[in-house]
């Protein structure tokens, strides 16, 4: 199973479809309907999903910050919310997912900020 990453993305549409894109050209194709990058799109929110409902049930964050390219993506925002609930053990979940705030660089830039 392809991990929750921009290249595992790739590789699930890869061995789906034949088609070596970007995972930022399947979620345009998304996007526009297109049901192979679709339902790959589908797969890797879920994925995402079931990784992060691990994460809350171990810490109970108040947010968890998503960077990297596919933060990129609008509709994870909405949709891994969705999905979550699923796998966290509580009635109720208050963590919210966000967006980071520099960007899918942030990472990056914390780690220059860590630089002495």
């Amino acid at each position: 199973m392809p991990v929750p990453s921009g290249p595992g993305l790739a590789r699930d549409y890869a061995e789906q479809t034949a088609l070596a894109i970007s995972a930022a050209e399947i979620a345009s194709r998304a996007a526009s309907s297109d049901p192979s990058a679709e339902a790959v799109l589908s797969r890797y929110e879920e994925r995402l999903a079931r990784a992060l409902g691990s994460v809350i049930n171990v810490l109970d964050p108040d947010v968890i910050v998503l960077g990297g390219g596919l933060s990129n993506i609008d509709r994870l925002y909405e949709r891994v919310p969705a999905v979550w609930a699923r796998y966290i053990f509580s009635d109720r979940v208050v963590t919210r997912l966000v967006r980071a705030k520099h960007g899918d660089a942030s990472g990056v830039r914390g780690a220059a900020w860590l630089w002495e």
